[in-house]
């Protein structure tokens, strides 16, 4: 798949999502093509990772894959999920130290929002005001990585993707699933699928960042993003 869209999209920045691998196969993608991996690592500290995971998945090994995908090439990407359960004021200061120190070329973040079938239904959201803080922080931090306004700041607050770009985003990624598969794979409720998230409404999605002062550009954001 991804030497088919490099063939065919010879220009576009491919950018992979699915965990944690192992060097080889991480390799085996970057070489068929792929530039950007994401690969969020949740927390900094070891027992808010374990409140978070099951016992199989370690946060050194998170980490390892992390170092592994800048070293073979990648353009890395690291996040986490603001307000998630167990998260505190500590926490947050240790991901943003471990975040200078992977200088990553993006990161995303978002506000934890619960999901019905995991042990986390019940827990309470993360709120908008401290993601929003977080993202200028961020900006200010590593001011050439390429942050994303997410779809989750858009699901708590209708304008929540507009407040993200203007608290230093600079990212805004539609969904292009067709909307009719889309509530198969939600990763908490009430996520938004309005037609702004898709291909076709390119448009509409250019009027909302238009009315806040902004323009879309659809290029590869390497440049002066990526070092």
């Amino acid at each position: 798949m991804i030497g088919r869209i490099r063939r065919e999209f010879p220009d576009c920045a491919i950018t992979l999502s699915v965990g944690e691998r192992d060097f080889q196969t991480y390799q085996a993608w970057f070489e068929a093509g792929a530039d950007r991996y994401l690969l969020r690592h949740e927390t900094a500290d070891a027992d808010h990772y374990r409140i978070l995971h099951p016992e199989q998945l370690s946060l050194s090994k998170r980490r390892e894959c992390l170092e592994n995908l800048k070293k073979i090439g990648y353009q890395t990407g690291c996040g986490i999920m603001v307000g998630s359960p167990g998260q505190t004021a500590d926490c947050l200061a240790e991901d943003m130290v471990f975040m200078k120190r992977l200088n990553p070329e993006m990161v995303g973040i978002g506000p934890f929002i619960p999901q019905h079938a995991t042990p986390f239904a019940e827990e309470k959201q993360g709120t908008l005001e401290d993601t929003l803080f977080l993202l200028a922080l961020i900006r200010l931090m590593l001011p050439k990585v390429l942050l994303p306004s997410t779809t989750a700041l858009g699901t708590i607050h209708p304008d929540g993707r507009e407040l993200g770009i203007l608290s230093g985003a600079n990212v805004v990624m539609p969904n292009l699933s067709p909307a009719g598969v889309r509530e198969k794979y939600l990763l908490y409720d009430n996520k938004i699928c309005t037609g702004d998230e898709a291909a076709e409404a390119l448009d509409s999605l250019r009027k909302r960042m238009r009315a806040i002062g902004y323009e879309i550009a659809v290029g590869r954001g390497d440049s002066p993003y990526i070092k």
